[in-house]
């Protein structure tokens, strides 16, 4: 890509979440890049630094207000969620945001589907099974240890319609699951085709979230919702950890009211060695973590900085581009 007529200075605050993915398209212009960024360096690293580009690097009112950030002109978040940054202190300072939304869709949407086939078939465990050696010590040609269902005609309720809710419902009904969506949480005004909440847990077999993190849905599946569930359903969470009351969850896995959960996102991520679903995913077997990777296919992650390189190059040229304030 060319240099722009402008050429503001970047920081990349948090460039080892992109893992091996070249980031040639950032490199366009003056840019700083650093692994990681301590809480404590964060001021330091932004001071005359007119775009910062971060992934989940926290940039509070704090942050944005103080006279290290008084260059700042716009965020990058590579991201599409937001709510790692003040928003509101963002837009009375005049500092642009810009998200990338849809760069993961396909990569969320074929996790998501993976893990619902996990509930289904368990096939990581019958993998672990045979790597334990227990495949030879069966007295038939067969070993049926975990029970496996057949997805067709069952029912996924999907929460959150966007981008991706709206892709896994595709892959979903291809392999003959019927779908329901939830109405968008918070809004008043109902769509024909979509139906409420409790009747969405009441009915589905599996249930995906796919909603953003707002008040409206902060612990949204908690003790009430989760009695609402049709017995024995599964849930599947790749959208944000606190959509979900950790308490409350674990509760009904074990009691089995869950048939299962598999999570690909944490209230904390990392999370502590003593996160209580980190200790009971090494003791439940209806319970699954992956470390928030649903979108970290290497095509996801390429589109992703190269989305990031776009909204800079809009700023530069004085445009808006995926503009979120």
């Amino acid at each position: 890509m060319p240099l722009m007529e402008k050429a503001p200075r970047v920081v990349l605050l948090d460039a080892a979440t992109f893992g091996d993915a070249s980031l040639a398209p950032l490199r366009q212009w003056p840019c700083e890049i650093y692994p990681f960024s301590p809480a404590e360096t964060v001021l330091s690293r932004l001071a005359g630094q007119e775009v910062a580009v971060v992934n989940k690097v926290v940039l509070d009112g704090a942050t944005l207000k103080s006279a290290e950030a008084r260059a700042l002109k716009l965020i990058a978040v590579a991201a599409t969620g937001v709510d790692n940054i003040d928003l509101k202190a963002a837009q009375e300072l005049g500092i642009g945001v810009a998200n990338v939304p849809g760069y993961a869709t396909d990569a969320v949407a074929q996790f998501t589907i993976a893990l619902i086939l996990e509930f289904a078939t368990r096939a990581g465990s019958y993998i672990a099974l045979v790597r334990r050696g227990a495949w030879e010590k069966s007295p038939v040609f067969t070993v049926l240890d975990y029970p496996a269902v057949e997805l067709a005609g069952k029912t996924l309720g999907i929460v959150g319609y966007g981008r991706i809710g709206q892709k896994v419902a595709t892959m979903a009904r291809a392999l003959g699951l019927n779908v329901l969506v939830a109405q968008r949480i918070g809004s008043d005004r109902p769509l024909a085709d979509r139906v409420e909440l409790e009747e969405l847990l009441a009915r589905s077999d599996f249930i995906s979230l796919h909603c953003p993190l707002t008040a409206e849905t902060r612990n949204l599946i908690n003790r009430r919702t989760l009695a609402l569930v049709k017995p024995g359903a599964f849930l599947i969470n790749t959208a944000r950890g606190a959509l979900i009351d950790d308490a409350a969850l674990l509760a009904a896995l074990k009691s089995r009211r869950l048939g299962g959960a598999a999570l690909d996102v944490l209230t904390r991520e990392p999370p502590p060695a003593d996160h209580p679903l980190i200790a009971a995913a090494k003791s439940l077997d209806n319970l699954l973590v992956t470390p928030h990777c649903a979108w970290g296919t290497r095509e996801a992650r390429e589109r992703l900085i190269g989305e990031v390189a776009q909204n800079i190059a809009a700023y530069a040229r004085g445009e808006r581009r995926n503009r979120v304030v």
